[in-house]
């Protein structure tokens, strides 16, 4: 993935500030992970947006406290991440070119796009073809590795989905509620007209590629600032009052699969994505049961996830040099 660059950058020769000034390292190693390396780049570029949101939200002196026990999770989350990455890689998961041509023919018959005009997009987003192709190749080993390590393990009864309902019914009556997915584009502190038009214009983008029939969850996973982007975007059942008045709005009007237009927030811009809807009173249990399932699940693979990777972390040589 972009965000685990292995190379050390240096200032080149001609930025010296003389020939009697040695050379100022303005990138370093902070974690090494077996034969991998994250640099100070690498998690700055990662921590950026977290720091302004606490820079914006500590005004006190516990702030240098609180950046460094920030720093030090988002490292580790990186960490975690090249570990599977790894692990896909030493999986002897092997994904054919043919995979991935037929999962590029998939975006571009849903995005009803050509070729080419798929090759201009990514040019214009400063990559290139074959970047494209290693980002979904990498994509389909880890989800196959998941599948493989996780998800076979994991199984759901009748009888726990009976429990759950039993113990949650209050979950299944009163307000009205809506699954919503989300794609969140924060603003920088202080941006100003320049900025947001310029993040507006990145979320148009985003936007169109939804509308051509890209997958939801994948521009998520790998475009969106939100917390729950990991996931897919998925927050869950929302009530009425419990969200951003504007993002509220837009998403209690739309239909279930229903994709909304770009909304803009005091915090930045979003498109929400309505999966599921529940109104005031109890649904029996046969309606749930696929919703249940999914959730016991979810907290199954999560649990098993944080298991596997607790593993991958015991078994490798890990230095952190914050």
């Amino acid at each position: 993935m972009r965000m685990f660059k292995t190379g050390i950058v240096f200032f080149a020769a001609g930025l010296l500030l003389s020939t009697t000034v040695c050379a100022e390292v303005v990138d370093r190693i902070v974690a090494v992970i077996n034969d991998e390396i994250i640099t100070l780049s690498d998690l700055n570029k990662n921590f950026d947006p977290y720091r302004k949101r606490i820079e914006a939200s500590y005004k006190n002196r516990d702030i240098d406290k609180v950046m460094a026990e920030a720093r030090l999770s988002i490292l580790n989350k990186m960490i975690d991440q090249n570990l599977v990455d790894q692990a896909a890689k030493k999986s002897g998961i092997v994904i054919k070119d043919d995979e991935v041509m037929d999962t590029m023919k998939e975006i571009l018959a849903r995005r009803k796009m050509k070729m080419d005009e798929l090759l201009k997009e990514i040019a214009g987003g400063g990559s290139t073809l074959e970047a494209y192709k290693k980002e979904i190749r990498d994509y389909l080993a880890k989800m196959r590795l998941a599948r493989r390590e996780i998800k076979s393990k994991v199984t759901v009864s009748d009888e726990e989905i009976g429990e759950y309902y039993l113990k949650h019914r209050e979950d299944y009556e009163g307000k009205e509620a809506v699954r919503i997915k989300q794609i969140l584009i924060f603003f920088p502190v202080n941006a100003n007209k320049e900025i947001k038009a310029k993040l507006r214009t990145n979320m148009d983008m985003i936007h169109k590629r939804l509308k051509d029939g890209e997958q939801f969850e994948m521009i998520a996973a790998t475009s969106s600032q939100g917390p729950e982007a990991a996931g897919g975007g998925d927050i869950g059942f929302v009530e009425r009052g419990a969200i951003l008045p504007a993002v509220e709005s837009a998403a209690f009007k739309l239909k279930t699969d229903q994709i909304s237009d770009i909304i803009e927030s005091p915090v930045g811009f979003h498109i929400v994505k309505v999966v599921d809807r529940r109104g005031a009173g109890i649904k029996p249990i046969e309606s749930v049961r696929a919703e249940i399932r999914g959730k016991l699940e979810g907290e199954k693979m999560d649990k098993k996830q944080e298991e596997w990777i607790k593993e991958l972390r015991e078994k490798a040589h890990i230095e952190i040099k914050l």
